[in-house]
Parts: C-alpha cells; sequence; structure tokens
C-alpha cells in the first residue's frame, strides 16, 4: 500500500510539472507576458515554502538547522531553476508545447554527459546507448523527418538551453546539501529562482505586473511549479526508490503534450507519438537497469 501511494505521489509531482507549460502558453494567449508569469511563479514558491517551513520548524524544532554557507550554496544552485523556467517559457513561444517539453527532456543524455565530465570516466554503454535513443526519439518527437516541417532555430535554441539549465537543477535537487530538510532546502533553491528571474527580466516585470494575472495563473503555476513537486518527490521516492521514481518523472513528457492538445489544440502525428514513446522506453531502460544493476 505504500508503495501504490509512493507511485501516486512521485507520478502526481511529475504531472504538476507537466502542465505548467501549457498555463504559460495559454496566459501569453490571453495577453500575460512572460517575465511576470515566471516572476509570479518563484514569488508564490518563496511565499508558500517559507510558511511551510516555518510550521516545520515549529514542529519539529530537532530538524537540522541550515547554515549560512549551506543557503548560499542552494540560492546559487537556484539559478539553475530560475533560468529553466526562463529559457522554457521563451522557447514556447516559437515552438509548440509538445516541441518544448521534449527539447526539455534533452536532459536526460545532458546528465549523462554531466556524470562522465564529474566523474572523469565514460558512461556505463547502457547509458551512452540511452542517450542516443533519446536523440533518435527526439528526431521523431518534433517531426524533423517531415521535409516541410520547420521549426524555429531560437525556438530550439532557447530550448535547449533551458534543458542545460535543468540538467544542473536535478543535479542540485539530487546531490546538493541532503542532510538538510526538503521544504527548506527547496525554499533556498526557489530564492535563488527568485533572485535570477527577477534579474533576468528586470524592469520587464515592472511593466507587465498585473494583479489579475496573479489571481488567474501566477497562483496556479506557483502552487504547481514550485511546491507540489518538490513535497511529493520528498515523500514518494523513499517510498518506492530512486529507479522507479526516474521512470515515473518522465510522465511529465505525456501530460505536457496531452494537455497542450486539449488545451491548446496542438496537434500531434503518429510520428511524433513514436518519439515519445520512444524516450519513454529508453527513460524506463535506463532507470530500471540503475534499480538492478
Amino acid at each position: 500500500m505504500s508503495k501504490l501511494r509512493g507511485v501516486f505521489l512521485v507520478g502526481f509531482g511529475a504531472a504538476s510539472y507537466g502542465i505548467l507549460a501549457t498555463i504559460v502558453k495559454f496566459a501569453n494567449n490571453s495577453g500575460a507576458h512572460t517575465s511576470v508569469l515566471t516572476f509570479y511563479q518563484s514569488l508564490i514558491g518563496v511565499i508558500s515554502l517559507f510558511i511551510l517551513m516555518t510550521i516545520q520548524s515549529r514542529k519539529q524544532p530537532a530538524l537540522v538547522k541550515p547554515r549560512s554557507r549551506s543557503k548560499v550554496k542552494l540560492v546559487l544552485f537556484g539559478i539553475s531553476m530560475g533560468l529553466t523556467s526562463c529559457l522554457y517559457y521563451i522557447s514556447i513561444q516559437y515552438v509548440s508545447v509538445s516541441i518544448g517539453i521534449i527539447l526539455l527532456m534533452q536532459s536526460i543524455w545532458m546528465s549523462v554527459v554531466w556524470e562522465m565530465i564529474q566523474q572523469r570516466k565514460l558512461a556505463h554503454w547502457s547509458k551512452l546507448a540511452g542517450s542516443i535513443t533519446v536523440l533518435i526519439g527526439t528526431i521523431f518527437a518534433t517531426n524533423l523527418i517531415q521535409q516541410d516541417i520547420q521549426i524555429s532555430v531560437t525556438g530550439l535554441l532557447y530550448g535547449l538551453a533551458a534543458a542545460l539549465s535543468y540538467t544542473v537543477s536535478l543535479h542540485a535537487s539530487n546531490h546538493v546539501e541532503k542532510q538538510i530538510p526538503s521544504i527548506t532546502r527547496s525554499f533556498y533553491l526557489i530564492l535563488g529562482s527568485l533572485l535570477t528571474v527577477t534579474a533576468f527580466w528586470n524592469v520587464q516585470i515592472l511593466e507587465h505586473l498585473d494583479w489579475m494575472v496573479l489571481l488567474k495563473f501566477g497562483i496556479v503555476l506557483g502552487i504547481f511549479g514550485t511546491v507540489i513537486p518538490p513535497i511529493m518527490f520528498t515523500r514518494g521516492i523513499p517510498l518506492i526508490g530512486l529507479g522507479l521514481a526516474g521512470i515515473l518523472v518522465a510522465l511529465e513528457i505525456p501530460v505536457s503534450i496531452l494537455s497542450a492538445h486539449f488545451v491548446l489544440k496542438e496537434q500531434i502525428s503518429l510520428v511524433q507519438w513514436f518519439g515519445v514513446l520512444l524516450i519513454l522506453l529508453t527513460v524506463v531502460f535506463m532507470n530500471s537497469r540503475k534499480k538492478h544493476g
């Protein structure tokens, strides 16, 4: 029963991430600027996590209190989270949400490269094979094999830059200052994200500040983008283990594509679904190997 609960928690966390791009693009179509959407997302996250962190520290005073050095380290790694949001949301201005999420998921093979650079040795053959398969799946999923399909180079570059930033975020979430309680870690990471978003968009935030945008989209983006996922992952992953969690996190891809299809009426062909399936199967293969091997 606890394993089933873990599956639900991690799956829900991944699905929460999956709907963000659709909300942002829908908000853009309604006239909301990307600068205030990213700003509100981080701001709501910081406020919510601060409240949760305060409640937790009162209930459990024995929890590890982060030192100044740990706080600074987490805030600095939070820069990558802020950059991921900014770059990803800009990329979907130029490409569809379906293609945007596939570009973001290039972090699968980028993480393998990151690991190789860190460990200064070649990755296991299964990881290398998985990385190549992800790239093949991407060719199908973005429909690059169709001669008449034109993908914006600007959108492509922003999407790949977001994937690189996301790779650093994943490393931070899994390895940096793990002795600190999850909600506290999330707070400082999102604080770093908020500072980055503010610096990235600067005056544009003030130019497009709109309380209606906060009420209509900002609160939802903040809760589903910065509050629910870290809490769900922290509670769910210990119940099911990293291997299964790594597979469930990939739910973000179909959820993102389906929400874009139903809400934004984005079309996706059978060829593209084949590419998505190939990427998902690769994630299953790479993580089940990690689990057993």
